[in-house]
């Protein structure tokens, strides 16, 4: 039985210490491609395993404090009957539901993007509630380029934020608002941290405007790093920095957690640059993580569609897990990677 509670006590359970969120809600066309590359069928049933070995994965709790899922996943039930929202409780996990529709080109700005999802969003997140969702997400897309992003996109994006995270709120669930500038291109660090720092500005400027509760609400964002083209890469520390930099500028102390996104990053080159974040010490705000592929690619190639392959493929999701659990803390370390899970 999922019972109710409160912005601040949903607040409280995410930003548990040592622990972070399973992002695990990929559309129909991402995990489709991520299927493909074993040659798993993406259907309903498949789809449905696959996320129930995730969710079941015993002592996943301790390390993960809630999970993003994906409209289809909350209405499935897993093999002991329950709900995935139920299922994930029962493990002291919060369920939570990526609200927005995806993204689509944004007219008369060619290269740029904006999300979907505003209509009939107030009557879906009432239905999410009841099937038992305690927070949602929606994230908006901010391409880097030669003269983009323009400040029109960001600030349209930064509307559609804000109007989410208004919507959420008044429903009774904590908004996660992820304006993600994407590793996509050739540019440089400085230049991504310009770009971070003028989109996080405008996205709370625009939060306040919509006099959204600070307070319950989180930010989900990407790290400061060089485009993944730039001939120029950064290393774990200046990354830390940069990151850290950007954040005090642009981040209103208010705000109660920073999670990170791992934006494509290898998984353990994602738990190396978290753990360098976090272990600087004296931020503002708690600072966790809300990894997709960083947590799950591991586990989806030791799985590869087959039923004799799921304690393994628990195995490798327990380890990142704990990897990253050990992260936010700043004790992560060459020696917690070689161990098994």
């Amino acid at each position: 039985m999922i019972t109710p509670t409160t912005l601040e006590s949903t607040v409280a359970a995410l930003l548990a210490p040592g622990k972070g969120i399973l992002a695990a809600d990929e559309s129909f066309p991402t995990i489709g491609k991520r299927f493909a590359a074993f040659a798993i069928p993406s259907t309903g049933e498949n789809r449905r395993l696959y996320r129930q070995l995730l969710f079941t994965t015993p002592g996943l709790g301790d390390s993960i404090s809630g999970v993003i899922l994906f409209d289809e996943t909350t209405r499935q039930r897993g093999a002991s009957g329950a709900s995935m929202p139920e299922a994930l409780a029962g493990h002291q996990m919060v369920p939570g539901i990526k609200v927005d529709t995806g993204t689509m080109a944004l007219p008369a700005f060619a290269g740029e993007k904006i999300t979907s999802g505003l209509d009939g969003l107030r009557e879906r997140l009432g239905s999410y509630r009841e099937l038992g969702a305690r927070f949602t997400k929606w994230r908006g897309v901010i391409c880097v380029g030669e003269h983009l992003p323009t400040a029109a996109a960001i600030s349209a994006n930064a509307h559609r934020l804000a109007l989410f995270a208004a919507l959420s709120q008044e429903a009774g669930l904590v908004p996660i608002v992820e304006p993600e500038v994407l590793m996509d291109g050739s540019h440089s660090l400085t230049r991504c941290e310009e770009v971070m720092s003028e989109t996080l500005q405008t996205v709370f400027a625009t939060l306040i405007g919509q006099r959204i509760g600070l307070e319950t609400m989180l930010l989900k964002t990407g790290m400061v790093l060089p485009g993944s083209d730039c001939p120029q890469q950064a290393g774990v520390e200046e990354v830390a920095e940069a990151t850290l930099r950007c954040l005090r500028r642009s981040v209103p102390a208010a705000v109660p957690g920073i999670l990170f996104l791992s934006g494509g990053q290898k998984d353990v080159a994602a738990t190396e640059r978290l753990n360098a974040i976090c272990r600087v010490g004296g931020a503002p705000w708690r600072l966790s993580f809300s990894f997709g592929r960083a947590l799950q690619d591991a586990a989806l190639k030791k799985w590869q569609g087959f039923p004799a392959n799921v304690a393994a493929a628990q195995a490798a999701l327990l380890h990142r897990a704990q990897c990253n659990g050990l992260a936010v803390q700043g004790k992560y370390s060459a020696d917690a990677e070689m161990a098994t899970a």
